[in-house]
């Protein structure tokens, strides 16, 4: 295997070999060019970043600035939304699904590096994958670390930091991010804390 494939294969790599610094040096050119693209140029933004990122569906919408390692190793799903500031650092594969929103400053990072000085010292560094599941929405400053899986329907609150698996319907919060409680029906007539809708078209 080279560098590359042992990289995707979630195994100790090097990156600076195999070509990974030169297709990173490549991706950087593409952000580049699409942080600093002129706001009234959306037609020319859908362009570029659906040719940074591997797999994209209908309606996304990514605010600049956006960084990410490769881009190619990003999938998401229709109706992506991402705030400002968002780092997905994609050595790994990040996989996100339909109806998915980041918040402001939203960091996702597949890449990590060994424990131990000596080790990490040997230029070895690893990626494991991240899953968002659909309707998710990671409030601002959410740090998600290597190999997270986020279940449907998740709520994580502002500021935590995701060491762990989280299923299905719950709001987690915290650092290390905790589940707090379940989504339930009676959610639904809230739309913030304990304000409740004036208008009858939300649901």
């Amino acid at each position: 295997m080279n560098q590359k494939e042992r990289m995707l294969a979630g195994l100790p790599y090097k990156a600076e070999l195999d070509g990974l610094k030169e297709e990173r040096v490549k991706n950087e050119i593409k952000i580049h060019e699409y942080n600093f693209s002129h706001p009234a140029e959306q037609d020319k933004r859908q362009e570029l970043i659906r040719d940074i990122l591997g797999k994209a569906g209908e309606n996304l919408h990514i605010n600049p600035p956006f960084y990410c390692d490769y881009g190619k190793n990003i999938e998401v799903g229709s109706n992506f939304f991402a705030n400002y500031n968002c780092t997905i650092l994609d050595v790994g594969k990040v996989v996100i699904g339909d109806d998915v929103m980041f918040a402001p400053n939203v960091s996702v990072y597949t890449a990590g590096h060994p424990i131990h000085p000596d080790s990490r010292n040997s230029g070895y560094e690893y990626g494991i994958g991240i899953t968002l599941g659909n309707n998710v929405w990671i409030g601002g400053n959410v740090i998600i670390n290597p190999g997270v899986v986020i279940g449907n329907s998740v709520v994580v609150g502002a500021g935590s930091v995701v060491t762990k698996n989280l299923p299905d319907n719950v709001i987690a919060a915290g650092n290390p991010c905790r589940v707090i409680r379940e989504i339930t029906e009676n959610d639904r007539k809230y739309y913030f804390k304990d304000k409740e809708f004036d208008v009858q078209d939300y649901k």
